[in-house]
């Protein structure tokens, strides 16, 4: 009984801290949308990706760097901040730190290049593309970003066309699996032994000289009679 609960006790403390998370990161939300907004009008960066990374970041706005350096995207950078001992950059406002943010996408090179490939609509391309130019060493941080974005709906905030259309993504085939599918396809081929058939051959004497019996060569090859001719080609 004592048990039961206990557990009833955690399952509603979980519940009360989720439910705390959700208010929190909405909140955040409200507060920064008009913001992130105007820099993906002007600039075809997904509000969505914007608000994300800065959730993620900075904890919808609770963290150490974002309380006290407005650090909401966790660049570093020198700081004037005398309350913490930080390497992360401080700025005037949270504002500031959003511009900042777009700043850094545009002026790095792993980074600027999203510009010209990815989709100002496509959440997901843009989020993997900012993983891969180096901005987390978490080989997870996309994913997360993007259940941020669609955890809270933050796709809403794009300005998306009523009749877009996700682009389809297609899960690549490694090098790997496909040498593996090439070596195997290959190696089949090789262990097929071909015999060309000589003028007086048949096939019993074929089968004694290689070490099997007629009736099995009948059935590798589709034989429905015993009788062979000269240049005809048998699987062994």
């Amino acid at each position: 009984m004592i048990t039961k609960k206990l557990m009833l006790i955690w399952l509603a403390l979980i519940l009360l801290g989720s439910a705390a998370q959700s208010q929190t990161v909405t909140a955040y939300v409200e507060e920064h949308t008009d913001h992130a907004q105007e820099l993906m009008r002007e600039y075809d960066v997904p509000a969505s990706v914007i608000l994300a990374v800065a959730i993620h970041e900075s904890a919808a706005g609770k963290s150490k760097i974002a309380r006290h350096l407005n650090n909401h995207f966790g660049i570093k950078g020198s700081n004037s901040n005398a309350q913490i001992n930080s390497s992360y950059r401080d700025f005037e406002s949270a504002d500031e730190s959003y511009d900042n943010f777009v700043e850094v996408l545009q002026n790095k090179s792993s980074f600027s290049k999203l510009f010209d490939e990815c989709d100002q609509y496509d959440y997901a391309a843009w989020a993997k593309g900012i993983q891969r130019g180096g901005y987390a060493r978490s080989r997870t941080w996309a994913k997360q970003v993007i259940a941020i974005i669609n955890k809270y709906e933050l796709y809403q905030y794009d300005d998306r066309p009523d009749d877009y259309v996700e682009p389809v993504k297609v899960a690549p085939v490694s090098l790997k699996k496909k040498h593996s599918r090439h070596y195997k396809a290959k190696h089949h081929r090789a262990s097929i032994k071909l015999y060309t058939v000589k003028k007086g051959d048949n096939l019993n004497k074929i089968a004694e000289s290689h070490g099997t019996s007629s009736t099995t060569l009948m059935r590798k090859n589709g034989l429905k009679r015993s009788a062979l001719k000269p240049g005809q080609k048998i699987k062994l």
